[in-house]
C-alpha cells in the first residue's frame, strides 16, 4: 500500500534500511490526492528529488525505458533532445557506477518503424534521435543507432550491447518478458538510493 510504500522510502532516507525493494502496485487503486503517479518509477523519482531511469533488469540485457508510463499517443512530442540527452546520461552512469561496467555500449532504439526510412515513415528518428546520440559520442558516451527495434531484438543484436535504451513502455517491456518474464526486475536507476 502507499503507507508502507511511504515508512520504506523515509526508513531508507534514515539510513534504517540499505535497499528498497518493491513488489507490483495497482495502479489504479493506489491513485489519491498524496500518490498522483502512474508507477513507481515516477513516485520515487519525486520522493527523492531529481531524474530516474527506469530500467528492465535481467542476466541477458539492461532496457532503459525513456518515457516510463505514458500514452502512446504522447510519446512523439516528448522525445525530445533534452531527455533523451537525461535518459542516455543516467544509462550510461548506471551501468559503469550500479553493474560495473567501464565503457558500456548503449543501444538507442528508433521511434518508428524502419528508423524512419530516412523520413518515409517519419523524421523523429533523423531529426532528434540520431544528433543526440551523435552528441553522446561527442561526449565519449558509446551510445550507437537509432536500431529498430524488431530487427535489434530478433536478429539477437541486444547481445552486442551492455544496455538499450527504449523509447517508450511496450517497445522495452515486451522483449524484456519474452527473454525473462520470471527472472527480471525492475531497476530505478540515477537515484541517490538503490532502488
Amino acid at each position: 500500500s502507499r503507507l508502507a510504500l511511504d515508512m520504506a522510502c523515509e526508513d531508507l532516507k534514515e539510513g534504517k534500511v540499505d535497499v528498497l525493494v518493491t513488489a507490483p502496485i495497482n495502479k489504479k487503486n493506489i491513485q489519491s490526492a498524496d500518490f498522483d503517479f502512474p508507477g513507481h518509477t515516477e513516485y520515487l523519482s519525486h520522493k527523492f528529488g531529481g531524474s530516474s531511469l527506469m530500467m528492465m533488469v535481467c542476466d541477458r540485457i539492461r532496457i532503459g525505458i525513456c518515457t516510463n508510463h505514458l500514452a502512446l499517443s504522447e510519446v512523439p512530442s516528448a522525445i525530445t533532445h533534452d531527455l533523451l540527452v537525461e535518459k542516455i546520461t543516467i544509462m550510461n552512469s548506471s551501468l559503469k557506477r550500479d553493474f560495473g561496467i567501464t565503457m558500456p555500449k548503449i543501444a538507442v532504439l528508433a521511434l518508428d518503424p524502419h528508423a524512419g526510412d530516412n523520413g518515409v515513415i517519419g523524421d523523429i528518428d533523423m531529426k532528434v534521435v540520431k544528433p543526440v546520440i551523435d552528441e553522446m559520442q561527442a561526449q565519449g558516451i558509446l551510445a550507437y543507432g537509432p536500431f529498430p527495434s524488431d530487427g535489434f531484438f530478433g536478429s539477437s543484436e541486444f547481445n552486442h550491447f551492455d544496455g538499450a535504451l527504449a523509447l517508450y513502455h511496450d517497445q522495452g517491456l515486451i522483449p524484456f518478458k519474452l527473454l525473462s518474464f520470471t527472472e527480471g526486475v525492475n531497476y530505478t536507476a540515477g537515484l541517490s538510493y538503490e532502488i
